[in-house]
């Protein structure tokens, strides 16, 4: 029986709790929690418990250490804020525990050094949870071009958006603050700068961005003529028929996990997305040129009608392309079955001097089109043999962030930024 601790126990934690206590309960089982917030440890309880599984002792996060030492886990799992991840990572690894972390696996550029080092000196195994390598249309791109069905790939144009009940959600928490999350472009952005390094097979070497924050915060919609404000949306009238506020008594999951937690610790997890103290940006366009010589050209936007992607391959034998529209969630909210899932998804080849055809691609249940399940297998089950490489180790996490740290820095600087002037040795 492999035994696992995690440490975070917020709406992140929920993929991992419920999975591990039912669907791998004969081979895998709890043995700890671990958090700032007793009352989140104690509602995590209580879903391992509504799967069959005994309660697990509940440490406070000063008490990590101390978890460890008691417990004695094969593997910690890292669901904490992104900017704790690496103090977490770094400590479980030198006590002789393997570790599973959310992305991003860190958010700069010296802490991510740090959890480099702690690997090679301990011998220890990183993995990081790229779930979007798993879902099956991410998938499927990664057969196409491995296969050389476009040839070489010269160009990458890569859209993401993010609409106004999921992308509006980063600015109401923790992520509004850089110096937590690293801003979008480290903390979601990770995920498609891993796609590409996935599907490429490549990894950045020059990057060049803009951004800045121009749809929310206060300022912004004072500009566009808004009068009335709140801190935050509960209890307050102002909230009422606000579109973009949380109403986070009508949903049993964020109540349990932050309205009924909130007095222990002062997290607000439904502030104002109008709000003053957002510092992270809201439209980001980022250029990088790859090892393979390749160029992408990538959005993120996070204020959008609908959510999901375009992204177009340009090759030597043709044109890749992939539109998905994925339906929309708010983090914790309980509704596992919807984050990532496809509402609809065309993907085509556009050959030279030849018909273009759609490529069929089957989906599973669950979250992520099935990729969620898939990387579940992956990280708990038996997987089986994969030709297309998706396990992602502390390499594969390094480099997605490595992309979003040099564009951070790009916008400060306003200059493009060599990927090895970071000093990050790998």
């Amino acid at each position: 029986m492999k035994k696992f601790a995690i440490v975070g126990t917020g709406g992140r934690a929920g993929l991992y709790l419920t999975a591990l206590a039912s669907h791998y309960k004969q081979t895998c089982c709890f043995v700890a929690l671990c958090d700032t917030n007793h009352t989140r440890m104690q509602y995590a309880n209580r879903l391992i418990a509504a799967e069959g599984h005994q309660e697990v002792p509940m440490y406070p996060a000063g008490e990590f250490e101390k978890m460890i030492v008691d417990t004695q886990p094969d593997q910690v799992i890292v669901t904490s804020i992104d900017r704790t991840h690496h103090a977490y990572i770094i400590r479980a690894l030198e006590l002789g525990c393997d570790v599973i972390s959310e992305k991003p696996m860190t958010i700069d550029e010296e802490k991510c050094q740090e959890i480099i080092d702690a690997v090679k000196r301990t011998g220890r195994k990183l993995r990081i949870a790229f779930n979007y390598r798993y879902a099956p249309h991410h998938s499927k791109i990664r057969e196409l071009l491995a296969s050389g069905t476009i040839g070489e790939v010269f160009s990458v144009h890569f859209e993401w958006l993010l609409n106004t009940q999921h992308g509006a959600d980063y600015f109401r928490r923790w992520h509004r603050d850089k110096r937590n999350s690293g801003g979008l472009l480290v903390h979601k952005s990770t995920h498609h700068f891993d796609l590409v390094n996935f599907w490429l097979n490549t990894e950045p070497v020059t990057v060049y961005a803009q951004g800045d924050l121009r749809f929310y915060g206060r300022a912004n919609a004072e500009n566009r003529g808004v009068t009335e404000f709140y801190p935050r949306a509960w209890q307050h009238p102002a909230a009422k028929d606000d579109p973009f506020a949380l109403h986070m008594e009508q949903s049993p999951s964020l109540t349990a996990l932050y309205l009924e937690a909130e007095h222990e610790d002062a997290y607000y997890r439904d502030k104002s997305v109008f709000d003053d103290g957002i510092n992270i940006e809201d439209v980001m366009g980022v250029m990088v040129r790859y090892r393979n010589k390749a160029i992408l050209t990538y959005s993120l936007n996070a204020y959008q009608p609908w959510e999901g992607l375009n992204v177009v391959f340009n090759g030597s034998k043709g044109r890749l392309e992939m539109k998905l529209v994925e339906r929309s969630y708010v983090n914790g909210g309980g509704e596992k079955e919807d984050e990532g899932a496809t509402d609809s998804c065309d993907i085509r080849v556009f050959p030279l001097f030849a018909p273009d055809y759609r490529v069929a691609v089957d989906f599973l249940a669950g979250g992520h089109g099935g990729g969620d399940q898939v990387m579940l297998d992956d990280l708990f089950g038996s997987p089986a043999p994969d030709p297309l490489n998706r396990a992602a180790d502390y390499r594969d996490g390094a480099m997605s962030i490595l992309t979003g740290i040099a564009a951070n820095r790009s916008i400060r600087t306003e200059l493009p930024v060599q990927v090895a002037a970071l000093k990050v040795k790998l």
